[in-house]
């Protein structure tokens, strides 16, 4: 015959055998609020009776202090979240908050939608916040009940630290490369307009073009390696002369690989390729991808640890990028 499960001991349980009311044993457990000697040492030798495990999600819940960190990620459509940097933000960010008890959970907030914003920190199991692609709208609609417990990566506000890649510096390291290697018709695949951070490297680009006396070739992208093949296409189309073409990501910078090999392109014979992040696959491609370093784990560990230790921040911190040169370029 099988026993019983034993079932875990509860609040009502630890007040029942201490004699006490259900609300004076929660102060107790929770160490808020006042209580006598006397009434501790009655709960203490209760839960220990029982072997009572307070539940540390409801303890959090009750002091306002949340059970998790949230990622909230600014995007078009919901597809951003298959951005496989948003993998890299999120396990750096658990492992920052494994050893508080915390878990991690990611969102997305609709572009055109900044205030869904308001809706998911009126979540109280929310600990803190770690806004990704931020834009002046979602910053502005940024609650006061929130502020010391936000933090952004990309662009930030008086009141909401921003923690980002240095990209303008490494896109003129990515860029100078391509010129002192003999490319002199460079062409850029650009972020998305709406991503203000994004701008930096397209003024990288710029200031190039202007200090070289280079033509200025810049189309549209979104970070998609579908967006790098079809901008291969129109840079052909538009600039057959084209030498070399720096993308804003190293998964715009694959597409852009694959979409200049459809149209009999040697990469770097015909068209030099560089990118910028360093994901794994850029070393692994063929031709390996000229990039530029990224510290992803790095700047989301900061950002999180900022958030969940409350500590005074400076308004931006940058994190250095460095080229790394391979077969592309």
């Amino acid at each position: 015959m099988t026993a019983p499960a034993t079932r875990p001991a509860t609040l009502e349980d630890v007040a029942r055998v201490a004699g006490l009311s259900r609300s004076t044993a929660s102060r107790v457990l929770a160490g808020t609020g006042s209580a006598s000697p006397a009434a501790r040492d009655r709960v203490a030798a209760a839960a220990d009776q029982l072997g009572y495990v307070p539940d540390p999600a409801a303890r959090a819940l009750v002091r306002g202090s949340g059970v998790r960190l949230a990622v909230a990620v600014v995007g078009t459509t919901a597809a951003v979240l298959d951005d496989p940097y948003l993998d890299r933000v999120v396990a750096a960010a658990a492992r920052v908050c494994t050893p508080h008890g915390l878990g991690v959970t990611l969102h997305w907030l609709p572009r055109h939608a900044p205030q869904t914003l308001r809706r998911l920190t009126a979540d109280r199991g929310i600990r803190g916040m770690v806004l990704v692609n931020t834009t002046k709208p979602v910053l502005d609609a940024v609650p006061r009940s929130l502020r010391g417990r936000v933090v952004s990566i990309g662009i930030g506000s008086p009141t909401v630290p921003a923690y980002d890649i240095d990209n303008g510096a490494g896109a003129t390291q990515v860029l100078r490369h391509l010129y002192a290697t003999g490319r002199r018709r460079i062409a850029m695949v650009t972020g998305p307009r709406w991503l203000i951070c994004a701008g930096r490297s397209v003024r990288a680009y710029r200031g190039l073009a202007r200090e070289a006396g280079l033509p200025v070739r810049l189309v549209p992208g979104d970070f998609s390696a579908a967006r790098g093949r079809e901008a291969a296409r129109e840079i052909l189309e538009r600039w057959p002369d084209t030498d070399a073409i720096y993308a804003a990501s190293d998964t715009t910078a694959l597409g852009v690989i694959a979409g200049l090999r459809q149209r009999g392109c040697q990469v770097p014979g015909d068209i030099a390729v560089a990118g910028f992040d360093d994901i794994p696959l850029a070393e692994l491609s063929t031709p390996a991808l000229t990039t530029a370093s990224h510290p992803v784990g790095r700047i989301a560990a900061a950002a999180a640890e900022a958030v969940l230790e409350r500590r005074p921040a400076p308004p931006v911190t940058l994190f250095p990028s460095a080229l790394i040169p391979r077969d592309s370029a």
